[in-house]
């Protein structure tokens, strides 16, 4: 399993819709992962082997529960195995550039098991600081049990 994914790095993708994954997250993903959609409006990067446990919590979900097809769905209908080419880069296909809302510059942020990589304007929206409640975050984790 991987040590964690973390940080936030700027990149930007080419007219062929390649885009360079950061040496250190790079590391954590390994020469191939998947990505697929995410929630938020931005798409996730998991390395092969975490890819496999949320899998196997896909498979878990009953069938016959209409969420649990939307959830598969969602998730696996539009996974792609993503192979790092020799200049780091990946080619992330149009209909997830297009369901990200990707057309050029984009921000990729490491999130523990997984990468986020956002539409740049996307990302600056949903995580304005002058927006953010600290103290709403503060009472979520703790609802949670994470204790700072």
């Amino acid at each position: 399993m991987s040590k964690g994914l973390k940080g936030e790095y700027n990149h930007s993708v080419d007219t062929k819709g390649r885009m360079i994954i950061p040496s250190k997250l790079r590391e954590e993903l390994g020469a191939s992962f998947i990505i697929t959609k995410g929630i938020d409006g931005c798409l996730f990067a998991y390395p092969n082997d975490e890819w496999e446990l949320f899998e196997s919590k896909l498979s878990k979900l009953p069938t016959t529960n209409k969420d649990s097809r939307n959830l598969k769905r969602f998730f696996q209908g539009s996974a792609v195995d993503c192979e790092v080419d020799n200049q780091g880069r990946v080619l992330i296909p149009a209909t997830l550039r297009n369901f990200a809302g990707i057309t050029k510059d984009v921000t990729i942020i490491g999130v523990g098991e997984r990468a986020e990589i956002w539409s740049k304007e996307k990302w600056e929206e949903s995580n304005n600081v002058d927006d953010i409640d600290f103290d709403e975050i503060a009472q979520g984790m703790e609802d949670l049990g994470i204790i700072i």
